[in-house]
This record gives C-alpha cells, sequence and structure tokens, in this order.
C-alpha cells in the first residue's frame, strides 16, 4: 500500500514538471499562458521592453522646429546629441516603451540596434522574413519583432543610452554599444561622436567583491589622483612627452596615454583595492561627465579590481552634479563606493572595511573617505580651497569610535587609514610629512584650518593621503 501511494506521488509529481516544461517552453515561444500568469515566470521582463527609437533634429532658426514628440506616447533621452556646443542644431533621442503585460499583438519589440550609411540587411536574410531592418533618422537602423516570445528573449532591447568621443566606452553590467559607427549628425567630425548604447533582457546582478587581506598578509592599495578625464579622448595640456612632435605625430590624446599608463602600472602592481581620491573627470572639457566616468571604470572592472571615489574640485563642473555621478558610480560592477549620509555636508563621507585573510569576518583595515568638496565659501576672508566641514569631523570620529569595539576582537594590530582631495593644513608642514620623490608644487591647502588633522590623531588613522 505505501509503495503504491509513493509510486502514485512519483507518477504525479513527474508529469506535473513534464507539464511545466512543455508549457513554460510553448509559452517562452509562444506565449500561450495569460498575462496575469506569465508575468510570474522567470523569464519575465518586470520593466519595460522598448518597441520604437528614433532622433528628432530642431533648429533654432526654426520657430515651427521642436526637439519634442509626443510625450505620451515617446520618453525623450535627455541628452542633446550636439551637447549644446552647436549655435543652431539640436537633436535627441527617443524611445517608444511598454511594459511587457501591456503589448498588444500590434505591437513590435526592437531586437537590435546600429549606425550606418547602408541598409545592414544581408544578401542571405529572407525578404520573406518578418523582422527587418527599418531606417531612422540618423543613419539608425533598427530591428523589431511581433512574435509572442520577443519581449522574453535575451534579443529584446529594455533600454536606450547615448555615450560621446571617439573612445566611448560601456562600463554598465547588461549594456553595450551597438557598434564603432556613431549617429550621422550634421556638422560631422565638428562635434562628439555620438554612439547609442543599449541595455538587452533584464537588468544584470551588479559583481560587489569584499577586499580582503591576502593569504600572505598583505593587502595592496593603489591611489589614482587627478585622472581628469574628458568627453572624447582630450588634449595634453601640461606636458608633451619628450621628443612629440605634433607636426608628424599628430595631436597628443591626453586620455589615451593616461589609460594606457594607468593600465601599465596596473598590471605592474596588481593592487587589492583602488582608490580614486578625486578629479576623476576633468568638468569643463566633459560635455558629457558619464563617458568621461566610464574610462577609469571599465579598465578596473576589466582587470577586476575593485575600487573607491570621492571626489574633487573639477569633477561636478560638468554636466553632472555630484550626487548623479555618485548614484551612477554606486551601480557600477566592482564600485564600492558610497554616497554616505544625506545629513553631512558633501557626497561621498563614507568607509569601507576589509577583511582580514582567510574567511575570518574581522575587519582588517578601515579605510575612510571624505569629501574635502571644491573652492572656499567666503573667499574674501578665506581664499583658495573649501575645507572639511564640522558636521563631517564628526562624523567621523563619532563612526570611528563605533567601530573600535568590533575592530579589537581583530587578534593582529588593527589599521585605519583616510583618503581626501584637498589637502589638510598640515601637509604645509615637512616635519609631518614622508616625502617620497621630489616636492614640486607647494601644498594647495585650505586657508582655513577646520582641526581634522587632530580628529585623525585622536581615533589613531596611521596615514591620511590626499590628491590635488
Amino acid at each position: 500500500m505505501t509503495r503504491r501511494i509513493v509510486r502514485t506521488i512519483v507518477q504525479t509529481s513527474t508529469a506535473a514538471l513534464f507539464t511545466f516544461i512543455v508549457i513554460f517552453f510553448l509559452d517562452r515561444h509562444y506565449r500561450v499562458l495569460p498575462n496575469a500568469i506569465h508575468t510570474y515566470l522567470p523569464t519575465h521582463h518586470h520593466g519595460s521592453v522598448i518597441t520604437d527609437i528614433t532622433l528628432k533634429t530642431c533648429n533654432s532658426l526654426n520657430p515651427f522646429s521642436s526637439c519634442k514628440l509626443d510625450s505620451i506616447k515617446w520618453h525623450r533621452v535627455e541628452k542633446d546629441l550636439y551637447l549644446k556646443q552647436s549655435m543652431l542644431n539640436s537633436a535627441y533621442l527617443h524611445v517608444q516603451r511598454k511594459r511587457e503585460e501591456e503589448l498588444t499583438a500590434d505591437d513590435k519589440v526592437v531586437i537590435d540596434v546600429t549606425v550606418g550609411r547602408l541598409n545592414p540587411s544581408k544578401s542571405s536574410e529572407s525578404l520573406d522574413s518578418e523582422e527587418k531592418w527599418e531606417s531612422r533618422p540618423g543613419g539608425l537602423w533598427i530591428k523589431r519583432s511581433s512574435k509572442r516570445g520577443a519581449s522574453d528573449s535575451k534579443a529584446a532591447v529594455t533600454a536606450v543610452d547615448v555615450l560621446f568621443g571617439d573612445d566611448a566606452i560601456e562600463a554598465r553590467a547588461g549594456w553595450a554599444l551597438t557598434g564603432s559607427t556613431s549617429l550621422l549628425l550634421d556638422g560631422g567630425s565638428k562635434f562628439h561622436a555620438a554612439h547609442i548604447t543599449v541595455r538587452r533582457g533584464a537588468p544584470v546582478e551588479v559583481t560587489k567583491p569584499v577586499p580582503r587581506v591576502r593569504e600572505n598578509g598583505r593587502f595592496k592599495i593603489m591611489q589614482l589622483a587627478d585622472l581628469h578625464f574628458s568627453t572624447g579622448v582630450g588634449k595634453c595640456r601640461d606636458s608633451l612627452p619628450g621628443g612629440w612632435d605634433e607636426k608628424h605625430g599628430g595631436k597628443c590624446e591626453a586620455d589615451t596615454r593616461t589609460i594606457d599608463f594607468v593600465e601599465r602600472v596596473i598590471e605592474e602592481e596588481k593592487p587589492d583595492l583602488v582608490v580614486l581620491s578625486g578629479d576623476q573627470v576633468n568638468g569643463e572639457t566633459s560635455p558629457d561627465t558619464q563617458s568621461a566616468i566610464f574610462k577609469y571604470a571599465q579598465l578596473l572592472i576589466k582587470h577586476k579590481i575593485p575600487y573607491v571615489s570621492i571626489f574633487g574640485n573639477h569633477d561636478d563642473e560638468g554636466s553632472m552634479s555630484r550626487a548623479a555621478q555618485m548614484e551612477l558610480i554606486e551601480a557600477l560592477p566592482y564600485s564600492l563606493s558610497k554616497a554616505g549620509p544625506e545629513d553631512i555636508d558633501g557626497v561621498g563621507n563614507y568607509y569601507i572595511e576589509v577583511l582580514a585573510q582567510g574567511s575570518s569576518g574581522h575587519s582588517a583595515i578601515t579605510v575612510y573617505l571624505l569629501d574635502t568638496h571644491a573652492y572656499s565659501p567666503n573667499e574674501r576672508k578665506y581664499h583658495g580651497y573649501d575645507w572639511l566641514k564640522k558636521n563631517q569631523i564628526d562624523w567621523f570620529q563619532q563612526t570611528a569610535k563605533g567601530l573600535r569595539k568590533g575592530h579589537k576582537e581583530y587578534r593582529k594590530h588593527h589599521m585605519d587609514v583616510a583618503f581626501i582631495h584637498i589637502p589638510i593644513p598640515e601637509y604645509r608642514d615637512q616635519n609631518l610629512t614622508s616625502v617620497v620623490g621630489e616636492w614640486k608644487e607647494p601644498s594647495t591647502a585650505p586657508a582655513y584650518n577646520s582641526g581634522f588633522y587632530d580628529a585623525l590623531v585622536e581615533e589613531g588613522v596611521m596615514m591620511v593621503s590626499c590628491g590635488q
């Protein structure tokens, strides 16, 4: 009797599993389930899918010209494709998007995007195929599908953005540029190349590694200061390499040389953590800050190195505020950066813990990072740069005291270090600093001393390092 019951249960379970697999397969390809049930399947995109993409150009001399389409049907990607550098023209990408459960039989889902002057259709493609390349302005081509399972496929485009510059590169998980050809806009090379980038399928889980001391007891931190990336390849401004001749060697591309140098150092030093200590972006030459950020981020992601970042006085002089930049950076792979408490001055007051070797859950190193802002709020009285505010110093000391009990559980010596961008006034005192190499520039510390050095000493911080 017992065996018969067990056999019946096994047979029923097997039949149910087989039925589920068959229905899952049929629904994936032919959408046989109603939306109310399909919504709970793992292939369902809980966000939106893109059903159309176009480009709208307008001219300031034409009063009837508009860069806006019907806002009920179209969503505009809020980036002028000329980056507001054209006196007459502006252009914007627009997309139509719908939630998967809102799709009708007449809707088509975008499954491919490319840019070029010629129809990208291959001669081998069937002329009767339902999925044909459709032309849009600016050399944009899209391929759409009305098949029932198109919105669930990995090819379904679910988000669209624009990056700028001949060296544009994507750093977000699940995103990819649509080839090397930029949108075909009037003005050509006078303006930064505009590249379409898309995300396919559902958002990808972002890798966030936990820093840990190596088994040999070592942990290497590399500080990258003042990279000053631009939108586009940039231009060398401080000094040219010895023997460089622009007539024969061409323009010196600053960002290309910086990336090559940083990559060589990374490959040689093999750091466990990278600290970006401010002025990663040269705001004055970055009409699209996002494109500049992705240059250093992609390099560190490529080498699978966790990194943290703070801002300098130039980062937010471009197209994005500090808060907007940090929101973007926080979501990138391998980034351990944080905006920090909202009720504290600045963006990017936070700490990370480096765990002890092995499987230990104890912190071996605490890395504090604080925002030193930009320029003096009282230039007449305190000329030069800004300083750390009292509530930041209070936050640091309260945090350090709160962590101390847990740190005492670590059997070896726990280490606290701090990173800022603008140096504290004590950097002017060469008796307090250890100089390795040549001291070529005077300290650019603020004229006002807010007392951060005393707080560092009181909390036992072993080292503070700055940018600038």
